[in-house]
């Protein structure tokens, strides 16, 4: 499974993939947070806070990780190359972790360069590390467990099709629904007591609820249920083609 891990991991790096992602996510992060005006510019809201950052990162992973999963499975079905994986002395759960872990140590590998602006928020409070850092670190760990959510599903959207451009699309909608849409849907109490439960489905609220410092066991619990659901999906899908 390492080989297999180290494979995937070079195939981005080796690649402009891994490397416009990375500059895709901080540019598009970095010019919210310091350069356009408006609710998210840091220095236009006089707080020493990250939230703006917690706030549009989810947003740029909706589309940028299922640009990274589109590949995994899609690209190995089109080239015939799947079946030769499969012959390896490997299980498909092996297979599923190994280009799991690759997709997702790319998205954290996007994350890291952002400690910058925590640093950078830190020295600029008033006095200097006048911060709530449990509420930052917190953060980081949910936008982690989100990403890996994300990433789960745009493992399984890439099995089930050997065209990437449907899985991509699959993937952000898959992606979208869970983490807004069951949220939107909870809100416009229809449902009744239905509501409360469809908004707990939702990432969105369990993401929400670690940014706040607390990390409580049951938003752990959701993310790797959410995660192990989707890796089950995937091995049935990788599984349906030995039939």
């Amino acid at each position: 499974m390492w080989a297999l891990l180290h494979k995937e991991i070079n195939g981005f790096l080796s690649s402009l993939i891994g490397y416009i992602v990375i500059m895709v996510f901080l540019l598009m992060v970095g010019l919210f947070l310091w350069v356009f005006p408006g609710e998210f510019n840091l220095l236009d809201r006089g707080y020493a806070e990250l939230d703006s950052l917690f706030l549009l990162a989810p947003w740029v992973f909706l589309f940028l990780i299922p640009a990274i999963t589109m590949r995994s499975f899609s690209e190995e079905k089109r080239t015939g190359t799947l079946e030769l994986l499969l012959t390896k002395p490997l299980s498909d759960t092996r297979i599923i972790v190994a280009k799991f872990l690759a997709g997702w140590f790319l998205a954290l590998l996007s994350i890291v360069p952002t400690l910058i602006y925590y640093i950078t928020i830190s020295n600029l409070a008033e006095p200097a590390g006048n911060v709530d850092h449990g509420g930052i670190w917190g953060s980081y760990i949910g936008l982690a467990f989100l990403s890996a959510a994300f990433v789960s599903i745009g493992i399984f959207a890439s099995s089930i099709t050997v065209n990437q451009i449907i899985a991509f699309i699959l993937a952000i909608f898959l992606s979208f629904f869970l983490f807004v849409g069951l949220e939107s849907i909870a809100s416009f109490d229809l449902l009744g007591p239905l509501d409360n439960v469809m908004l707990n489905l939702g990432m969105n609220e369990h993401y929400r609820s670690m940014s706040r410092g607390v990390i409580d066991t049951r938003d752990m619990i959701y993310f790797f249920g959410l995660i192990g659901i989707f890796f089950l999906l995937t091995k049935a899908s990788i599984e349906s083609r030995k039939w």
